[in-house]
């Protein structure tokens, strides 16, 4: 049986750490460690920032979409936005590029997501919006 959520809501930065709660607390039912928790906290936090701020330029009157997915022990969330999407993905995954220097950002975001997925996909289109795919297992000893 696969559970599911979906959440709509306006890119503003404000709105990030009540998705990471709403996440957080979706997966709940597979009885994660709290390392676990904040793994997955801190990726949906970091795409929901990169859709924000990369995506809509901080256009406060767009909408970030995340959905969630858990089947048996499989958590997948889904990062989307309808923004500017990503010119060069390859180069976007490297540690410590960023497109927005002047906003003093690491550039780090994407390793970090990636270092704490068991997968990541990113598909993307220019002026079309980019959809960030993560994949986490939640694994009991």
């Amino acid at each position: 049986m696969t559970n599911e959520m979906s959440l709509s809501f306006s890119a503003t930065l404000e709105n990030e750490p009540f998705v990471r709660t709403c996440i957080a607390s979706f997966v709940v039912c597979l009885n994660p460690t709290v390392d676990e928790i904040v793994e997955i906290k801190t990726v949906v936090g970091e795409a929901v920032s990169n859709a924000i701020i990369h995506g809509y330029n901080g256009d406060k009157g767009c909408l970030v979409k995340v959905k969630a997915y858990i089947e048996d022990d499989l958590l997948t969330i889904y990062v989307i936005d309808k923004g500017q999407g990503i010119q060069d993905i390859e180069k976007a995954r490297q540690p410590m590029f960023t497109s927005k220097k002047e906003l003093e950002h690491a550039g780090m975001g994407l390793s970090i997501i990636e270092a704490l997925c068991d997968e990541m996909t990113i598909e993307s289109s220019l002026e079309l919006g980019t959809q960030l795919i993560m994949k986490k297992r939640i694994v009991h000893e």
